[in-house]
């Protein structure tokens, strides 16, 4: 499986079973970490993952737990230390992505993607929290996105909760210093993922224009937050890393 800089370690990734998620527990898995694949719902999805990282030599656990159920979360932690010993390296990356313009959005529109993206941060980080600060190389790398900075038509719950997290990385990045852990956030721009066929491609992916001509890959996204994880990155912590292609600076 190549260089193993991640040997020994137990990485939890949530939202992991397919497009950017799945891309994060391969590469990481891929560097020698044992893998907690968690989605929300799905245990078939999450099996597949397991079993692909299997099959390539490594070792993964399937995780079913709603991130934005605090007792869940706790369960699936604790589900997590006890079958690898650890927990080294939190992702959160389960995120709801639904489009809706703000006159039809309901508040239970906008707490149901708060919920998952935001309080499911919150969960994830204090449930793992206590095996993090036993790694002494820990790290927890939030998933953004772009449209969190340049803003996105029918979607203010996404853009506020993803935004929201470069908050919780900042501040987490202070507190959890001492402890050896390390804190950022990877802001994907348009990735080519596999999307629901009933639903509509979002509006903002057809105006996004990176410098490079092309959209990303999953596999650009997880090689960022793989080495978010790995000896190299210890200095770096608190910050926003962008993988877009420069659709930023082409804004």
């Amino acid at each position: 499986m190549g260089e193993q800089e991640l040997s020994g370690r137990v990485a939890l990734v949530t939202g992991a079973g397919r497009n950017i998620g799945r891309a994060m527990a391969l590469a990481l898995a891929a560097g020698g970490a044992a893998v907690v694949v968690n989605v929300r719902a799905n245990r078939a999805e999450a099996d597949a993952v397991v079993k692909e990282i299997e099959a390539a030599g490594g070792k993964a656990l399937a995780a079913v737990a709603d991130v934005s159920d605090a007792k869940a979360v706790f369960a699936m932690a604790e589900q997590a230390a006890n079958q690898f010993g650890r927990i080294d390296y939190l992702i959160n990356n389960a995120a709801l992505r639904e489009e809706k313009a703000f006159e039809q959005m309901s508040f239970a529109d906008w707490s149901e993607v708060l919920g998952v993206i935001l309080d499911g941060a919150f969960h994830c980080a204090k449930a793992c929290l206590p095996y993090l600060k036993q790694s002494g190389a820990g790290a927890i790398v939030n998933i953004g996105g772009l449209s969190a900075h340049r803003g996105s038509k029918h979607r203010a719950h996404v853009t506020t909760a993803k935004l929201g997290l470069v908050g919780f990385t900042r501040g987490l990045a202070h507190d959890l210093a001492p402890h050896q852990i390390t804190v950022n956030l990877v802001a994907p721009g348009t990735i080519d993922t596999t999307r629901r066929t009933d639903v509509a491609q979002p509006a903002h992916h057809l105006l996004d224009s990176s410098l490079t001509g092309k959209r990303g890959a999953p596999d650009d996204v997880a090689a960022m937050v793989r080495f978010l994880c790995g000896p190299g990155a210890r200095y770096v912590t608190g910050q926003t890393i962008h993988v877009n292609g420069g659709a930023y600076l082409s804004s």
